[in-house]
């Protein structure tokens, strides 16, 4: 039987409550892009799943929760020559049921929102919480990378010349 590529699709969901955001120290896989970054919750698209099945199969699988209110966001294209391309759906959800679980990938810890730009975030990603925070319409942003480092921001087709991120 073929192995199947992983399809370059993924989603991220930053789950929110009481002002935190729930969030994945990824300390636990080896060979990591993520090593030591903290990100939210989700994956890649299995074959033949919509954003919103991948959403909720991920949160479930690596958090426990079973999410029951959330907002598709913003679609992230991921550019570097050493990944390749990648798409992500983001999202946010504010209603969840279950209680978080322990994940095989990292430590997931609630974290304030003030907080958030004190931990160890990929440049990108930052603009992420700047946008949801600025309660931004839904959005197209690419991010660029060589290596660990972010050289072009486009949002909603505009270059952005990395004011956000430098």
């Amino acid at each position: 039987m073929m192995k199947r590529e992983r399809l370059p699709f993924t989603t991220l969901c930053y789950v929110e409550q009481d002002g935190k955001y729930l969030m994945m120290h990824r300390v636990k896989k080896k060979n990591d892009v993520n090593q030591e970054k903290w990100i939210g919750i989700g994956g890649h698209f299995e074959e033949g799943e919509s954003p919103e099945e991948c959403l909720l199969r991920e949160a479930r699988e690596e958090a426990g929760l079973t999410l029951t209110s959330y907002r598709f966001r913003g679609l992230i294209t991921f550019q570097s020559a050493g990944w390749g391309t990648e798409y992500m759906c983001l999202y946010t959800a504010d209603g969840f049921e279950g209680e978080v679980t322990e994940c095989e990938e990292g430590e997931l810890v609630w974290i304030p929102k003030e907080d958030i730009e004190k931990l160890n975030l990929w440049e990108g990603d930052k603009l992420f919480f700047h946008l949801l925070e600025e309660d931004a319409p839904f959005f197209s942003l690419k991010l660029s990378y060589e290596g660990d480092r972010l050289v072009q921001v486009v949002l909603n087709g505009i270059d952005q010349a990395l004011e956000y991120s430098q």
